[in-house]
């Protein structure tokens, strides 16, 4: 952006906040507060995916609790919306309605407190899981985090959460046991299943659609025994692994999760060399038991002739970057599906659809494997139960250009024609990346319910998520 264009935005913006007024803000404020075009403005509106460009109105960075108060009552007063973010993961869907917007960052807003005895760890909203699964890994304990530690345990977990226990232990969302928020109102709450709780329940999987979260409190689990790693295959094979590993996940215990994955590295010097520029089909999986049965779990896999195999018994901390997602924000385009019970024949469309012979240009085609506990509702759960689906698909393409962007979204349009049979009809939040009717992510009782909490606490719909739910 140009220093004319900045200076036209910030004008064009400022009327929504008058001079005296963001000039008390900052008096009373001991975070920064950022206009557009200012001194780290571009740091602090950078979305994960860096083909997305946020142009927020105003841009605040709380350090505490009560600069967020000051925030949410500017914001009140002057008529804007505020929406709350971390790392920027899954911001295209706010589009355009950001440039009315405060965007609050919480990246100053760090801390992990573990208590060992009750196994809770409190996370401050500008944490990541690599804040928090190294730290609790040494304790012997693990959390319930997703395929990257880059990811804010806050948006993760308040979107739901699926990750490597899940067939074990749920949703990252429904082991959360605590959230410290500021509503709508600037009242500062703190929320559990005793307090307040049919606000705790639709923060747990109702996105950041309620208030703005300053910190949480997550349930550690023991985990004494963990069997991870991956199978490499050469990609030709897709067809042949994908639909031994299909066959293969109707046959293993709630303790194995895996995902079937099909990869085309790009030639980047930050790859190792073995990766650069190569091809494989993977079966990536950890188990919660010991060696001996992991590697009886495994071996209908194993019998096929990996080119590389990393299986290992591992500790938690060394699931972090299992899934060998990309540690810095990048330029992508990205979709998944929530999938019912494959055949044979789904393996077939998939394979046709992104493998040798198909046109696909995608870094990433995979399916996960869910089902288990993910599928039994439990009294105290949150706005996102379970998750009824038996499969869950993300497909993704890196950009460099328009003429890359236009070919990845092709190849993820092919990806949506491949698995349409196979659809339920509903849609994963925290892996929507553009905007959607969030009816579809609930069952309808839920939506209605989350539409009802919403008009409760914030009836003027001044929290603003990225999939908004309005008011009832």
């Amino acid at each position: 952006m140009s220093q004319a264009t900045a200076h036209t935005a910030a004008t064009k913006r400022r009327s929504f906040a008058p001079v005296p007024a963001l000039e008390a803000l900052r008096r009373q404020v001991k975070g920064a507060v950022i206009e557009p075009g200012g001194d780290g403005w571009d740091a602090a509106t950078q979305a994960f995916n860096l083909t997305v460009r946020q142009e927020p109105a105003l841009t605040a960075v709380p350090v505490d609790e009560q600069d967020v108060i000051k925030i949410v009552e500017f914001a009140r007063a002057q008529g804007m919306q505020v929406t709350a973010q971390r790392t920027g993961h899954n911001a295209e869907p706010m589009g355009d309605a950001l440039d009315q917007m405060i965007l609050v960052k919480t990246d100053a807003m760090q801390g992990v407190e573990i208590d060992v005895e009750r196994r809770i760890a409190r996370v401050r909203a500008g944490a990541k899981w690599g804040n928090v699964v190294p730290q609790a890994s040494d304790l012997g304990l693990a959390a319930l985090h997703g395929s990257t530690p880059d990811v804010s345990v806050a948006g993760y977990s308040l979107g739901g959460g699926v990750g490597w226990y899940s067939r074990k232990l749920g949703l990252s969302a429904n082991s959360v046991t605590a959230i410290e928020l500021v509503t709508a109102d600037g009242e500062f709450r703190r929320v559990d299943h005793e307090n307040e709780p049919d606000l705790f329940w639709a923060l747990r999987g109702g996105g950041g659609n309620y208030g703005i979260v300053t910190a949480l409190e997550v349930q550690l689990y023991v985990i004494p025994d963990i069997y991870a790693g991956v199978l490499f295959f050469p990609w030709e094979r897709s067809s042949e692994v994908l639909h031994a590993w299909r066959e293969w996940t109707e046959t293993v215990p709630d303790e194995m999760t895996s995902v079937g994955r099909i990869l085309q590295f790009p030639p980047m010097p930050e790859l190792p060399d073995h990766l650069r520029g190569q091809k494989f089909v993977i079966v990536e999986g950890i188990y919660t038991g010991d060696e001996a049965s992991g590697r009886d779990l495994m071996k209908p896999l194993r019998d096929l002739g990996p080119a590389m195999d990393t299986f290992a018994m591992v500790e938690p901390v060394g699931l972090a970057e299992l899934h060998m997602d990309p540690p810095t924000p990048v330029p992508y385009t990205g979709a998944g599906h929530m999938l019912g019970k494959l055949d044979a024949a789904a393996i077939d469309r998939f394979v046709a659809a992104a493998g040798p012979g198909s046109s696909s240009g995608l870094v990433s085609s995979e399916i996960r494997h869910l089902g288990g506990e993910l599928h039994r509702p439990k009294p105290g759960n949150g706005a996102l139960a379970t998750f009824d689906a038996d499969f869950l698909t993300f497909g993704v393409g890196i950009v460099m250009d328009n003429a890359s962007y236009q070919a990845h979204r092709a190849a993820i349009a092919t990806h949506a024609e491949a698995f349409a049979p196979y659809e339920n009809g509903r849609q994963y939040l925290n892996f929507t990346e553009e905007h959607t009717d969030p009816a579809r992510f609930y069952t309808p009782h839920t939506y209605r319910k989350l539409r009802q909490v919403k008009r409760a606490y914030d009836p003027d719909n001044l929290i603003r998520a990225n999939h908004q739910i309005l008011p009832a």
